[in-house]
C-alpha cells in the first residue's frame, strides 16, 4: 500500500517546512472548475513562497482538439526548468478548491518521472480556515539556492491510456472502469457541458463521483477509502481505468485508489469528452 505520507502532507507539516530550501511549493489551481460549486475569492491569495503551475496552458497539450489533454514531455521539461525543479527538489502541490486540480498535477509529474511530489491535503481552503499566513502574490524562484535545475524525465507510459485500450477493456473482467462524474451525468439524466457530446457512460463502467472520496476539503481516511474500493473491485491486483469529463476529476478518485492500496491505475485522458463525441463508440445510459 502506498502510504499517505508518500502522496499527501498536512497543513502543519507545510507551515513547518515553508523555509526548507528544497521545497518547491506550487499553486495548481485552475481557472475553470467543473462538477462542483467553485470557491470564488474576492482577491488573490496564496500560501507564502508559492510558485504557479498551469494545467490549462503549460501543462496541457494545446495542439489537440480536446481540453485538458496530457502535456507532451517537452512541455513538462520546459516547466521544470522554468520552476528550477531538480532531482533533489521536494515539490508540494495545492489548489484553491481544496482537492480538485492538484491531483491532476501530481499525476502528470509522477507520470513524467518526477519522484518527490506531494499534495497538500485540504489545499488553500483548509490553510485559510486554520488562519495560517498568506500572500497576495506568487513568489519568484529563488535562483540562488538552485545549483542544478536539470532533471531527467522517465515517462511511465502505463499511467495514461487511449480510447483503444478502454474499448478493449470493456470485455475484461479483471479491468474496472471508474467514472468520476456526477450520477446525473453518468446516467445521462443531465446534458453534458461540452457541446456535441452525447450523454451517458462507457459500457460496463462504474460510477464513483469524486466527492464520494472526499470529506470536506480533504481526502477521506485510508480505512473508509479501502472499504469503498474493496466493494468495487475483486482484488488490489485488478487494473482500474479512471475517467471523467476531461481527465481532471478522474485524478481525484485515482489518488484515492492509490491511498487505498490500488496501484494498478491508469488514466483515460480523453475521458468522456472524447468518448461521448464519437458516434462510433458504444454508450450506455
Amino acid at each position: 500500500m502506498e502510504s499517505v505520507n508518500t502522496i499527501l502532507i498536512n497543513t502543519q507539516w507545510l507551515q513547518d517546512n515553508l523555509t526548507n530550501t528544497k521545497l518547491v511549493l506550487l499553486d495548481a489551481s485552475m481557472d475553470k472548475v467543473v462538477g462542483r460549486n467553485a470557491i470564488v475569492y474576492d482577491f488573490p491569495v496564496f500560501i507564502p513562497n508559492s510558485g504557479k503551475i498551469s494545467l490549462e496552458h503549460e501543462l496541457c497539450d494545446l495542439t489537440t482538439s480536446l481540453s485538458n489533454s496530457f502535456p507532451k514531455t517537452a512541455q513538462v521539461e520546459s516547466e521544470l526548468k522554468r520552476l528550477k525543479i531538480s532531482k533533489d527538489s521536494l515539490v508540494v502541490l495545492y489548489d484553491n478548491q481544496g482537492i480538485y486540480s492538484s491531483p491532476r498535477a501530481w499525476w502528470i509529474l509522477k507520470t513524467m518521472g518526477v519522484e518527490n511530489v506531494l499534495i497538500l491535503d485540504g489545499g488553500l481552503p483548509k490553510w485559510l480556515k486554520e488562519g495560517r499566513p498568506v500572500s497576495d502574490k506568487i513568489s519568484e524562484v529563488r535562483r540562488d539556492i538552485i545549483k542544478d535545475p536539470n532533471i531527467k524525465l522517465n515517462v511511465n507510459k502505463q499511467n495514461v491510456c487511449d480510447v483503444n485500450l478502454v474499448l478493449e477493456s470493456i470485455k475484461k473482467d479483471s479491468v474496472f472502469i471508474l467514472d468520476a462524474r456526477s450520477k446525473q451525468r453518468f446516467k445521462g439524466i443531465t446534458s453534458e457541458p461540452r457541446s456535441g457530446t452525447r450523454s451517458g457512460h462507457i459500457p460496463t463502467s462504474l460510477n464513483l463521483p469524486f466527492n464520494e472520496v472526499l470529506e470536506g476539503d480533504c481526502f477521506k481516511a485510508i480505512k473508509p477509502l479501502s472499504i469503498l474500493f474493496d466493494r468495487i473491485t475483486n482484488s488490489k491486483n485488478d487494473r482500474i481505468i479512471f475517467t471523467c469529463g476531461s481527465g481532471v476529476t478522474a485524478c481525484i478518485i485515482l489518488i484515492a485508489a492509490r491511498l487505498a492500496g490500488y496501484n494498478n491505475t491508469t488514466l483515460y485522458d480523453g475521458s468522456w469528452q472524447e468518448w461521448g463525441s464519437s458516434l462510433t463508440l458504444p454508450v450506455e445510459c
